[in-house]
């Protein structure tokens, strides 16, 4: 939007090439308020990329070797979440070895994940793209076990997530897990359904609607991918986006139903 009125007021006043400084200056504000300032510049995409990669199976690998073995159940996750991605034979092995890496006992995580903050860490929402990415890896096995979410709180806490928030953050990915598969069962109730958003039973409406758009709009892909969430990642952002959708819709229905 910026970009349009930017080349319009340069237009106005200092003709053709004013509206072409003026839609670069609109350009660099629409992408600040998309993106954050980590993403303004688009140069840098392919450069965030490559760091959200790293970091997301350098990561996973830390986090199943957080409880002291890798369960089979993780390492089917990972191959599972390799093979939904459809990742190219060259980022398949990439991503493998970098899971394997971060796995070593010996492997100290804290210049990873400074690495991750110096290059994606003013960018509007990979902070909390790559923790969900964690979380939903975590949940492989049917539940999180002590150690893994102690990793997962210490994650937060460099990322500058407090108990508070990290424990938000848990409940609603643990909440939209419920409505994985494009159904509601007799595991998912009305309560989670409400938790899945972020929202409670008391809040209103419009709270709700926002709550809901809020999350839709971090899980946007074409939003993802300008602020550097690989394109062939893309599809576990997608399966979160549909869960919130049910759980809304829940929600929306249940409302209607009774009137509130």
């Amino acid at each position: 939007m910026f970009k349009l009125i930017g080349a319009l007021i340069g237009f106005y006043f200092w003709g053709f090439f004013g509206a072409f400084i003026g839609y670069l200056l609109g350009s660099f504000i629409d992408r600040y308020q998309a993106y954050g300032m980590g993403g303004v510049n688009p140069l840098s995409q392919s450069q965030r990329q490559s760091v959200f990669l790293e970091t997301v199976f350098i990561s996973m690998g830390k986090l199943a070797k957080a409880d002291g073995h890798i369960s089979q159940d993780e390492i089917d996750h990972v191959e599972q979440f390799i093979q939904k991605l459809g990742m190219s034979t060259e980022h398949r092995q990439q991503a493998i070895s970098l899971f394997k890496q971060g796995a070593d006992a010996n492997f100290d995580i804290k210049p990873t994940l400074n690495k991750f903050i110096a290059i994606c860490g003013n960018t509007n929402d990979l902070k909390q793209m790559l923790l969900v990415y964690l979380i939903v890896m975590a949940l492989s096995d049917g539940h999180i076990h002590s150690d893994e979410e102690i990793m997962l709180k210490d994650i937060a806490r460099h990322f500058g997530y407090d108990e508070t928030a990290f424990k938000r953050m848990l409940d609603m990915v643990l909440n939209q897990s419920h409505f994985a598969g494009g159904q509601t069962s007799s595991t998912t109730s009305l309560d989670g359904a409400y938790k899945a958003l972020g929202v409670s039973k008391e809040s209103s409406d419009q709270e709700i609607k926002r709550a809901y758009r809020k999350l839709m709009s971090q899980y946007h892909p074409d939003k993802l991918m300008g602020q550097g969430v690989p394109e062939d990642m893309i599809a576990v952002a997608t399966k979160q986006a549909q869960e919130i959708q049910i759980a809304y819709n829940l929600i929306i229905t249940s409302r209607k139903k009774t009137g509130t």
